[in-house]
């Protein structure tokens, strides 16, 4: 086990920092249009390709959860919120750019 200590003398795990924090994920959908049906089917696709065990993901239909889409000020859907780590994203579309994904989630893109 590695240890370290910070400016301040306090000592953690090493290995304990190393640790990635969970995305926290929130997609907006409209029912079962076609759209929302693709945005449904590639993220969970990348999601278990790039973020296998590591994610939360919320689907919202707003024609049955309608206060939700108005709290976070829904204007396009499908929309994907990405909630943590790091500052709040927003991806809108059927999420079939699997790059443009990755790059809204903070991960690196493939080739």
């Amino acid at each position: 086990m590695s240890v370290m200590a910070d400016q301040d003398g306090v000592f953690s795990n090493y290995e304990d920092n190393n640790k990635t924090e969970v995305y926290q994920l929130r997609l907006f959908i409209t029912g079962a249009s076609p759209n929302s049906i693709r945005a449904v089917e590639n993220l969970n696709v990348i999601c278990e390709k790039f973020l296998a065990g590591n994610y939360e993901l919320e689907i919202i239909d707003i024609h049955q959860q309608p206060k939700r889409a108005h709290e976070e000020d829904i204007i396009a859907l499908p929309l994907l919120i990405k909630k943590a780590p790091g500052k709040e994203r927003r991806m809108i579309g059927d999420m079939s750019d699997t790059n443009k994904v990755l790059r809204g989630l903070g991960l690196p893109e493939i080739s």
